[in-house]
């Protein structure tokens, strides 16, 4: 993968649900809510100055939401930020950049 060139979706992987983890209580309380489930099922990455990784989780019921996560750069020693996300997708929804 090229520095700033999107990665293909793929299946999540440890790390990706781990990252996801990490930001839940983020976003829990952006919506104000809790979510009963909290799955990652697909990701795609991009090299930036750190990585933002692109997360497909799914929320309960029908439900998903995607997420945009920013991890600095290893020496900068910041916790993983939630950059952005998009609510009420459905599983058919491509996983985008936004």
């Amino acid at each position: 993968m090229m520095c700033g060139a999107p990665s293909a979706a793929q299946p999540t992987t440890a790390e990706t649900q781990n990252i996801a983890d990490q930001v839940r209580s983020q976003l829990e309380e952006k919506e104000n809510k809790k979510f009963p489930v909290f799955k990652a099922v697909s990701f795609r990455s991009q090299v930036v100055a750190g990585t933002n990784y692109f997360i497909k989780v799914h929320v309960g019921d029908e439900e998903f939401v995607h997420l945009r996560v920013f991890q600095s750069l290893p020496h900068e020693n910041k916790p993983l930020t939630l950059s952005d996300y998009q609510t009420n997708k459905a599983k058919h929804d491509e996983l985008s950049y936004f």
